[in-house]
């Protein structure tokens, strides 16, 4: 089953919004055996027009120059996430994969067909004189849940995600109402208050959207120590009761009632408000970090991006996206030494200053507009979006009572009710 992730079409968000061209698709090539053991294939989830390709691009010619370990590579893009279980089935899987941390769970190790990369770990970097495990900090792999054998260093990231509050650093009004960073609730309505009365929305949102929206609530009750994850597995529904789950929601409707979303937002699709945002009609705005590139060509000459979390919480959540090996590759060895020779700072960094991603490692300079964002992974622990919720629970309990409360049609009361009434429901008829 699937996880609560960012949606589909925002991880093209994370290529820069590059043209779309059809993509290759996979072709079904064997998992290495044609290599004579001197090579590997690889699938990679980015389409060879990203800037994330021509990045691994680059890296794959000097591992082969390196090494003489030629890579055979398919630039299968987003459909990777459908073919890559099929053929595992069939074993035909390339040698090498990546994805998000999200789908190669789902779509891999969470059926055991997953390689232990643990051993990646006491690789060293090519002349840096330092393990894997130096350069990519261990709160990445601690955050991802265990496949069925207990072990969750199934994926070794090396471009990171984070969301948060995006906003335009530069704007007067905003640096009026907010001389510094709220830190607690009561702190952001004053500031959304101080920019309703100069005419500006202080919240851009897309309305069908409950991914991005929802994220104040996942945050709201991380600020109040509520684990969402645990929160979705009550089979008993009770913890929708805690005062602090409530308090989150009454917190959310302070700012709905309040006017300070931006008008019409209810009524309009991706990227609309995302538009408006880019152009100075609201302050904040609540996204990814791949939001940036995305509004790059959009924003006004003197534009700063800035981020911050909503008040209160305490650990910013991540999205990982790298390489895994399925469980029987032919040629894993070979991978595993490719996947500690793109690690360098001088091969990894490109996914900074090319694709204009953030890295794990804390040596390379986030690109222009996400110092905030890295600045906020630098806490000392991290955590998955909505805590990692799996299966399909949200579709089925959150998503339309959590667009009905945020579209004002419910309250917080009736909202949390509700939520809990039909998780209730779900789980009789998960056994």
């Amino acid at each position: 089953m699937g996880r609560t992730t960012m949606p589909s079409r925002r991880v093209a968000g994370a290529a820069l919004a590059a043209a779309l061209v059809a993509g290759l698709t996979a072709c079904g090539s064997g998992g290495g055996g044609g290599n004579g053991g001197n090579g590997f294939t690889y699938w990679s989830m980015w389409r060879a027009d990203e800037p994330q390709a021509q990045v691994l691009k680059g890296a794959i010619a000097d591992f082969t120059a390196a090494t003489g370990v030629k890579v055979t590579v398919n630039w299968t893009g987003r459909d990777i996430a459908k073919k890559i279980g099929p053929a595992i089935a069939a074993n035909q899987a390339p040698d090498l994969w990546d994805e998000s941390n999200d789908v190669v769970y789902g779509s891999v190790a969470a059926a055991g067909q997953a390689l232990d990369l643990s051993p990646v770990l006491s690789l060293q970097v090519p002349g840096e004189n330092v393990p894997v495990s130096a350069v990519v900090p261990a709160k990445y792999l601690d955050v991802l849940p265990k496949d069925p054998s207990g072990q969750n260093h199934y994926l070794i990231p090396y471009y990171l995600a984070t969301t948060g509050m995006f906003y335009n650093a530069a704007d007067p009004d905003l640096a009026a109402a907010m001389p510094s960073a709220p830190t607690d609730w009561p702190g952001l309505l004053k500031v959304c208050d101080a920019l309703k009365a100069k005419g500006k929305a202080c919240l851009a949102s897309e309305g069908e959207d409950p991914w991005t929206n929802g994220l104040y609530f996942d945050y709201l009750l991380n600020a109040a120590g509520i684990d969402f994850a645990k929160l979705s597995a009550d089979r008993t529904g009770a913890l929708w009761d805690d005062p602090a789950v409530l308090k989150a929601a009454q917190d959310l409707e302070q700012l709905i009632k309040g006017g300070h979303l931006i008008p019409g937002y209810d009524a309009t699709k991706y990227p609309a408000q995302e538009t408006n945002w880019a152009g100075g009609k609201a302050a904040f705005y609540m996204d990814g970090s791949y939001v940036t590139g995305e509004v790059a060509k959009q924003v006004p000459t003197g534009w700063k991006f800035g981020s911050i979390l909503p008040p209160g919480a305490k650990t910013p959540d991540v999205s990982l996206f790298g390489f895994s090996i399925p469980k029987r590759a032919k040629n894993a060895g070979a991978a595993e030494k490719f996947i500690a020779f793109f690690l360098q700072k001088k091969q990894v960094s490109g996914m900074a200053t090319t694709a204009l991603n953030l890295t794990p490692r804390t040596d390379v300079p986030a690109p222009a507009g996400l110092e905030d964002a890295q600045k906020s992974l630098s806490a000392p622990t991290v955590r998955l979006p909505y805590d990692g919720v799996a299966g399909d629970w949200s579709a089925k309990v959150f998503e339309q009572n959590f667009l009905d409360f945020w579209h004002g049609q419910t309250d917080a009361a009736r909202f949390t009710a509700k939520c809990k009434a039909d998780q209730v429901a779900y789980w009789k008829t998960q056994g």
